[in-house]
């Protein structure tokens, strides 16, 4: 980083490790016994919608490496777009195997990275209950390398429980590189697999 990008407020930008997913599971445990969410099974990824030949190739080897893994209890892949223009990919496993739906998110991450759409990937996401039937969701930012909690109200008013975002954020610190900037905490209204 140079003395312009210092003065100017700029900052390098974090490269992002997929790896990182691979600590969902172990947090999931913990967020478990510590606040009383599960896993539902379901998880997400998100990135600009880009059209073309290439992309559909990416799309059909991301539908065929998840659809071949039905065989452990999966179903298959779902695609859509949000109101945004954004495209999100909706997987699902057993909800007692986080581990197996965090290595199908990473996968699909990794196809469209070395597909040349790593500028696109915005997101990924693992969705949670409690007994109350709430709703959570353990965000990876793509661009950032950080994860944060996204917890909607229940009712679809577009409001967040700000304070059970903060509960998780304190009982996962010490697991997750969870994102600092509060600001950056964007709200997935609707995601699939919230």
């Amino acid at each position: 980083m140079g003395f312009l990008d210092v003065v100017l407020g700029r900052s390098k930008p974090v490269r992002p490790d997929l790896d990182r997913l691979f600590a969902l599971p172990s947090a999931a445990v913990t967020l478990r016994a510590g606040a009383g969410f599960a896993p539902t099974g379901a998880g997400s990824v998100c990135f600009a919608s880009v059209e073309g030949g290439a992309f559909e190739r990416i799309r059909e080897d991301v539908r065929a490496l998840l659809d071949a893994d039905t065989g452990r209890g999966g179903v298959p892949v779902e695609f859509g777009r949000d109101s945004y223009g954004y495209t999100w990919l909706l997987a699902r496993q057993p909800a007692d195997d986080t581990a197996a739906l965090v290595n199908d998110l990473h996968a699909v991450n990794t196809l469209l990275e070395e597909g040349g759409f790593g500028p696109q990937l915005l997101c990924s996401l693992v969705g949670f209950r409690d007994a109350a039937e709430r709703p959570l969701a353990l965000v990876y930012l793509y661009k950032r390398g950080t994860f944060y909690p996204f917890a909607p109200l229940p009712g679809g008013a577009d409001r967040r429980d700000n304070a059970l975002e903060l509960q998780v954020r304190a009982l996962l610190e010490g697991e997750l590189p969870i994102e600092r900037d509060l600001s950056r905490w964007f709200p997935v209204w609707g995601a699939p697999g919230l």
